[in-house]
Parts: structure tokens; sequence; C-alpha cells
């Protein structure tokens, strides 16, 4: 990838409507499946891909060579980082890495808690949090061809990145006002674009998309595809700020087993539909059924 700015950034500044989609290393080294899903499904579809880094804190392949991996597949990637795994010295040096290997676009995330994975013992690092990452983006990137590292030392980097930098946040959130706080100084430090977590109701979105007219960013509404009525019972009791409706777990309930892939596609659908004059995009995250974007994105009426 050039030194000009991404694709992402291009159409989220000219003011398109973006769809990004989202792939998952594997637990292993075995990177052929979710580069045949992202080749075949997302590439010419979608305009940039997710690359989750150690989501869930399973651990498992970075995300860092997957992304490359994509960049040399003509597949433009959003890096994920998160804050758990590593120290402000490393997260410097991979952001660099990143840059070095034609990586573009960075989502600054936390992190889940190493509890909540397959190694519970690990130990947490969260040196930064997703605002002290952005602030390093920033600082690396600098200005007048002069980044700066976090000790505050002047042109001690040797070429400077330039990145577009992302962040979350959860609209449905119970306690709205500690989210809306939290992205204002997500953007101070430098956010140039929000994908949300899952939303599901188009009133609550709507609400919260009034709350942060003041903060001039584009955001990209977050969808995940519910496979079962239980995942979607399981969302709501166990991932916070997801509400899922309970006329939405009625149609995944009612539905034969053969026909909940078509009716999940029907949902997403109609949640973008519903939702596309509120913001600049969807990000769809579908866990592993990729080759059900295409038939969202038709369906929806947001060809990319």
């Amino acid at each position: 990838m050039s030194e000009s700015v991404s694709n992402l950034q291009a159409k989220l500044e000219t003011g398109d409507f973006v769809v990004t989609g989202e792939i998952g290393p594997a637990k292993g080294t075995n990177v052929a499946t979710c580069l045949h899903e992202a080749e075949e499904y997302l590439k010419g579809k979608v305009t940039a891909v997710n690359v989750t880094d150690i989501q869930t804190a399973v651990m498992r392949l970075g995300s860092m060579p997957v992304a490359h991996m994509l960049v040399d597949r003509d597949i433009e990637p959003v890096f994920q980082m998160v804050c758990r795994d590593r120290n402000r010295l490393a997260l410097q040096s991979d952001l660099l890495g990143a840059y070095a290997l034609g990586i573009r676009n960075v989502l600054a995330l936390t992190g889940d808690h190493q509890a909540m994975g397959d190694h519970p013992q690990a130990k947490g690092v969260f040196d930064l949090d997703s605002v002290g990452l952005l602030q390093a983006m920033t600082r690396l990137e600098g200005g007048n061809d002069m980044g700066f590292d976090m000790k505050g030392n002047p042109n001690e980097l040797d070429g400077v990145p330039k990145f577009f930098k992302g962040c979350c946040v959860t609209p449905c959130a119970d306690d709205i006002e500690p989210q809306i706080i939290k992205l204002e100084k997500k953007v101070e430090a430098g956010a140039q674009f929000v994908q949300t977590q899952a939303v599901y109701d188009a009133a609550s979105f709507e609400k919260f998309m009034k709350k942060i007219e003041h903060i001039k960013v584009p955001v990209l509404l977050g969808i995940v595809m519910l496979k079962t009525a239980g995942m979607a019972k399981y969302m709501n009791r166990g991932v916070p700020g997801v509400q899922v409706p309970d006329a939405i777990i009625q149609r995944m309930a009612d539905c034969e087993k053969e026909d909940r892939q078509k009716v999940s596609i029907e949902i997403c659908s109609e949640l973008v539909r519903d939702m596309k004059d509120m913001c600049q995009g969807a990000h769809l995250m579908t866990l592993g059924w990729d080759h059900c974007v295409p038939d969202i994105i038709a369906q929806a009426g947001v060809a990319q």
C-alpha cells in the first residue's frame, strides 16, 4: 500500500457509506481458511476487513501477519490492536512494524480481560488503554515529517507513519454518558472513525447518534450475525451494552434450523436499511459466516 490515505479513509472523508467486514485468525498456523473467506466473499464487496487481535482473550495467530497477508492480496485491512498484552514499548514498535508492512487502518482497543479467555492465569499488561494508544499513534505521526515517541524524543524516527485511526463505542449501554465521555476523549486523542458494538435497535441507536452530534467523526454501525435464538439470549445476558429485542429473538426461534442463516441475513440487511441514514457505514461481524456478506449488502442496498 502506498503512503497515500487508505481507501477506507478516502471514502469516509468524501461522505460515502461504507461497509467493513471482519475475520478472525486461526488458533494455529493455518491461514488458508480465513484468507480464502476474505478473498472469496469480502474482496471487492467491502471497503476494508478488520483483523481481530486475540479476540475474547483466546490465544491464536496474531492480527499483524494476517493483516499483512491481506495487503499482499489487495484487500485493505483494519488492524485491530489491544492493549491487554503489550506495554508501550511493544505497542509503539508494532505500530511502526504495521506501517512498514503496508497497514494504514488501525483500530485501538483496550481489550477483553484475560480472565475471559483460555489463559486466565496470564498477566494482563494494560500499560495503555485505547485512549493512550490513540495518543501514541498521534505522537508517532507528529507533524512536519517529525514524529515523537511516547518519551517525547523528537527526530529519532527514521520514517514517520501516518495511520487512519479508529476506536469503538457501545451505543446501547445502560449508562450511556460514560460511553460518550470516553468517546470524546478518544476523538481528542486522534480517533478519526468509530466502529460500534453490536446494535439491534434503531430507536436506541438514533437516540445515541443525536447525543453525539457534536462529535464530528464518521460512525460505522456494528452488527453481529445471530446464529440462533440462544445466541441472542446469551448476548443479552453476557455482553454488556448489547440489547437484542424480543421480536428478533422470536424470529430466530420460529425459523427452521435450515432457514436460520437466511433469516439472519434478512435481519442484518433490515438493520442496515433502518439505520444507514443515521450513520456513515456498517461493520458486519459474521463469526465465520463471511459467505453471507454479499447477500446482506445486496439486500440492504449498500453495494460498495
